[in-house]
This record gives C-alpha cells, sequence and structure tokens, in this order.
C-alpha cells in the first residue's frame, strides 16, 4: 500500500456518515467500454434517495441510454472509498454530504455535486424527539439529560453543537443506531435523542415519542430554521464527466425528471416507497419527503450556507483543512 493510499484510508475510517448502507448503481451506455455511476442509497433505499428509486422504475434511464443496476456496500465510507479507488463514478442524494468533503480532502477535485438534500423546519430531515410525555419544552431544558445521536462524527458533531448552542450546555451524547432510538426512548434509557426521519414518524405513529424541535440544524447551526441545510449530495467525479460528457447529461436530466415528479406529485412518489424502502404501511403516508436541489438552482445565498455547515467541521477539526463549496458544484 502506498503513502497515498494509507492517507486516504486513514481520511475515510473518520469520514461522517448521513445514512447507514449505501448502495451503487452501475450505468451501462452500450459503448464496448461499460462506465459506471454511484448512487447511494441507504438500506432498502431511503427518503432522500427517493427521486432515484422514481427514475429508474419509471424508466427515465432507460429511456436516456443508460441501464442503472443498484449494488449494496456497507455503508457511506465505502462509497467514498469506492470514488477514491475508480471504482465507481458518482454518488446520489442522500449520501452524506461532510463525507463528500472528506474526499475531497484526500483527493481535490475528484468529484462534482449535481444535486443536494437540503432541510429545514419546513422540509423536515433531522429533529430532537423527546417521550411523548416529557417535561422538556425546549432544547435549553435537555441540560444534564441523557441525550443520543446517531453513530458517526457527523452526527456527534452535530449533536453537541446544536446543545451548546441552544443553552443547554456543554454535553456528552452516547452514539446509537438510528434503528434503536424510538426503542431507546421507549425503554427510557435515553431523555432525547438527535436523529433523521422517518424515527420521528415512527415515535409519533406508535405513541412513544413527540418532536422537540425539527430542522434543528438549519436552526442552531445556520442560524436560521428555514435555510437550507445541504446534509446529503449527489455527484458525478470530474473524470467521469469528462470522459463522457454526453452521457453526463443525460444522465442529470433523468435524474432531475424524477425529482420534478416527487416535487409535482407527491402521491404518486410516495408509492414508490413500497417495496423499494423500509417504508411500509401507513408510514408510507405519513412521512416527510425529503427536499432537492439541482446545481442550476443553487443562489450564492444556497451555497454561503452549504459553506457554513462545512466551515463548523473545519472549525471542530474534523476536516483537517478548510473546504471550499463553490468549486465542488457541477455547472454544467
Amino acid at each position: 500500500m502506498t503513502k497515498l493510499q494509507m492517507r486516504r484510508r486513514t481520511i475515510l475510517a473518520a469520514a461522517p456518515a448521513l445514512v447507514a448502507a449505501p448502495y451503487v448503481a452501475r450505468a451501462q451506455t452500450g459503448k464496448p467500454e461499460k462506465t459506471k455511476v454511484v448512487l447511494a442509497v441507504g438500506g432498502k433505499s431511503a427518503l432522500y434517495y427517493l427521486s432515484l428509486t422514481v427514475a429508474e422504475t419509471k424508466g427515465y434511464f432507460k429511456e436516456a441510454g443508460l441501464d442503472v443496476e443498484p449494488l449494496k456496500f456497507a455503508g457511506a465510507q465505502q462509497v467514498m472509498e469506492a470514488m477514491l479507488s475508480g471504482r465507481s463514478d458518482g454518488s446520489s442524494n442522500g449520501t452524506g454530504s461532510a463525507n463528500l468533503a472528506i474526499g475531497e480532502i484526500a483527493q481535490p477535485g475528484l468529484f462534482k455535486i449535481f444535486a443536494t438534500n437540503p432541510s429545514n423546519a419546513k422540509y423536515v430531515l433531522e429533529e430532537f424527539l423527546v417521550p411523548k410525555d416529557s417535561p422538556v419544552k425546549t432544547m435549553a431544558d435537555l441540560k444534564g439529560k441523557r441525550v443520543a445521536s446517531g453513530p458517526g462524527i457527523q452526527n456527534v458533531t452535530l449533536a453537541k453543537t446544536m446543545l451548546e448552542r441552544s443553552g443547554a450546555g456543554v454535553m456528552s451524547v452516547t452514539e446509537l443506531p438510528i434503528g434503536q432510538h424510538v426503542a431507546a426512548i421507549a425503554a427510557g434509557q435515553i431523555d432525547a435523542v438527535y436523529t433523521l426521519e422517518p424515527t420521528g414518524t415512527v415515535g409519533r405513529l406508535n405513541g412513544t415519542t413527540r418532536v422537540l424541535e425539527a430542522g434543528v440544524v438549519a436552526h442552531y447551526i445556520l442560524g436560521d430554521p428555514q435555510a437550507p441545510w445541504h446534509g446529503g449530495s449527489a455527484s458525478l467525479t470530474t473524470e467521469f464527466i469528462k470522459k463522457y460528457p454526453g452521457e453526463t447529461k443525460k444522465f442529470i436530466a433523468a435524474y432531475a425528471r424524477g425529482i420534478e415528479l416527487v416535487r409535482t406529485r407527491p402521491d404518486e412518489a410516495r408509492q414508490f416507497m413500497k417495496g423499494y424502502t423500509a417504508i411500509e404501511g401507513p408510514l408510507t403516508a405519513e412521512v416527510p419527503l425529503a427536499s432537492y436541489m439541482l446545481y442550476n438552482e443553487f443562489k450564492a445565498s444556497d451555497i454561503a450556507y452549504f459553506q457554513k455547515f462545512y466551515d463548523l467541521f473545519s472549525d471542530k477539526g474534523i476536516f483537517e483543512k478548510r473546504v471550499v463549496v463553490e468549486p465542488m458544484l457541477f455547472k454544467g
């Protein structure tokens, strides 16, 4: 193993993950040399990847001359490792944006982001939950309580920072798999948890938890509950973009069709959760849908908020250097 490979592996070992179990998808253009496009999809897919599921199931990729085959990875770290090693050519929505920043540090200019999952108090992804009958009314009331978060340095760093900025003070946070959050609260093992949807909806439907506050990253990290937190991103490697400019345009256009259906026909989009995601039954109709922002929809303020998120990890020493967002965005 070379020194560069060892450095990449060391950096990626600390990579924060937005989701636990991504996939990749391999797109074949029909040319003698087959190309690949990595699409990270959590678990059996997740809310953040609904646009991908729609585009694949509706045949948008095939109409564009692309054959997309999902392949499962153990985690977002493996997605980034595959991109760094040249075994894959991008990431889908839901891949933690901080993971991509780690990859950018390891190999500057590796990829370009063409879509994100902006969340806030309106488009809910993240939230703090407490027991349904908890006397806690505000984030500051969590001072001295037993608080957990999802695993990984991104979740823990965000949770600790938000608790401190909300008035709860400097606190320790226990890492806990997201699938155990509702059960841990119901069992009285913890007093609150920083989590991701659909956990809050699950807890509400089974009568065990309530949302203390949603859109917490926008509020306490970005300074505005309605600010876009670009916690997940879709990307293509610069090598793929340069080698296959025509396929790049077709792929992004097909992907964008999936996003448009989710935006304009949400009831129809929800039907694609059944059988393709772990979201079933009443949860399908209740869980909030993810939001999307395409590269050509970014305004200066969106880039500024994205940068503010990255700067937190630089300030906390999670990133070994400052990562600048703007050059990482796809330009079309």
